[in-house]
C-alpha cells in the first residue's frame, strides 16, 4: 500500500454540509442500519434454525443476507458517526480498506444474485433435475466462488487506485472512499486507469445482468406451458429476487459502467445500493414468502415457549 503520496487523511464531505439536515440523516440512517442488522440477522438466524428452509434458494437467501450486513458496515458506521462530528476525516489506509471492502462485498452480493437466477431457472425450466443439480456441494462452490470473484475484483481496483499518488487536494466529495473520488483527486493522469476500472465493474455488471436477463426470459417463456397455480408459484418466488436485483443492479450500473462526472449526483445514488437495498432485502423476502414468515412465527413461538420454561 506504499505509494508517492503525501496525503495521509482524506477529508468525507458527506451527503450534505447543512447541520440541521445532518442532525436528521443521524437519526434517520442509524434506524436504517438497525434495520439491516436486525433483519438480515433474523434471516440468516431463521434459515440456519429451520428444517424446512433446507433448499438451496434459501441456503444462498442466507448468504445474501450476510454479504448485505457486511457491505452496509462498511460505509453506513462511518456515514453515521460523521453526521455528528465536524472534521469528517478517515486515514489513507482505512480510506483503501474501506474501498476494497465496498467493491469485495458489492460484488459478491452481484454473483449471489445472479446465482439465485440461476438456481431458479433450474427449478422452475429443469424441476426433474433440481436435486441432482443443485446439490449442496454444487451450491457451496458457487457462493465460494461467488466471494472469490468479488475478492479478486476489488483486488484490481484497489491496486489501481494504491499505485496513484495523492498530492492534494485531500477532500473527497462523497460519504465513503470510492474509485471515482479517488481518480479525481490524483495528482497524475488517470484517463487509462479510469478506463480499466470502467472495463472491468462494467465488464462484471453488464455480464450478470446479462445472464439474469436471459434466465428469466427463458423463465417466463417456459411459465407458458404450465398451470396458473404453477405459473402464480413460480412467479411469486421469482418476484422477489426481480424485485431486488432491480434495486441493487440499476443504481450499480449507472455508477460503475460510466466515467464519472458528477460526484455529487453518484453519491445520492450510492445511498441506493449500499443502504436502502439492503435495507428492503428482508422485507422483500419475508413479505412475499409464506415459507420464511411460517418459519419465523414458528422460531419466535418455540424463543417464546423456552423463555416460559425458565420462568
Amino acid at each position: 500500500m506504499e505509494n508517492a503520496s503525501c496525503v495521509k487523511e482524506f477529508i468525507l464531505l458527506g451527503l450534505s454540509e447543512n447541520q440541521g439536515v445532518q442532525k436528521v440523516c443521524f437519526v434517520m440512517f442509524l434506524f436504517f442500519y438497525m434495520i439491516i442488522v436486525v433483519g438480515n440477522l433474523l434471516i440468516v438466524i431463521t434459515v440456519i434454525s429451520s428444517q424446512r428452509l433446507n433448499s438451496p434458494m434459501y441456503f444462498f437467501l442466507c448468504y445474501l443476507s450476510f454479504v448485505d450486513i457486511c457491505y452496509s458496515s462498511v460505509t453506513a458506521p462511518k456515514m453515521i458517526a460523521d453526521f455528528l462530528v465536524e472534521n469528517k476525516t478517515i486515514s489513507f489506509v482505512g480510506c483503501i480498506a474501506q474501498l476494497f471492502g465496498v467493491h469485495f462485498f458489492g460484488c459478491t452480493e452481484i454473483f449471489i444474485l445472479t446465482v439465485m437466477a440461476y438456481d431458479r431457472y433450474i427449478a422452475i425450466c429443469r424441476p426433474l433435475h433440481y436435486t441432482t443439480l443443485m446439490t449442496r456441494r454444487v451450491c457451496g462452490r458457487m457462493v465460494i466462488s461467488s466471494w472469490a470473484g468479488g475478492f479478486v475484483h476489488s483486488i484490481v481496483q484497489t491496486l489501481l487506485t494504491t499505485q496513484l499518488p495523492f498530492c492534494g487536494p485531500n477532500k473527497i466529495d462523497h460519504y465513503f472512499c470510492d474509485v471515482h473520488p479517488l481518480l479525481q483527486l490524483a495528482c497524475t493522469d488517470t484517463y487509462a486507469v479510469g478506463i480499466i476500472v470502467v472495463a472491468n465493474s462494467g465488464m462484471i455488471t453488464l455480464s450478470c445482468f446479462f445472464i439474469l436477463v436471459m434466465s428469466y426470459i427463458v423463465i417466463l417463456v417456459s411459465l407458458k406451458s404450465q398451470t396458473s397455480e404453477g405459473r402464480h408459484k413460480a412467479l411469486s418466488t421469482c418476484g422477489s429476487h426481480i424485485t431486488v436485483v432491480i434495486l441493487f443492479f440499476g443504481p450499480c450500473t449507472f455508477t460503475y459502467i460510466r466515467p464519472s462526472s458528477n460526484l455529487s449526483e453518484d453519491k445520492s445514488v450510492a445511498v441506493f445500493y449500499t443502504v436502502i437495498t439492503p435495507m428492503l432485502n428482508p422485507l422483500i423476502y419475508t413479505l412475499r414468502n409464506e415459507e420464511v414468515k411460517s418459519a419465523m412465527r414458528k422460531l419466535w413461538s418455540r424463543k417464546v415457549g423456552n423463555e416460559n420454561e425458565k420462568v
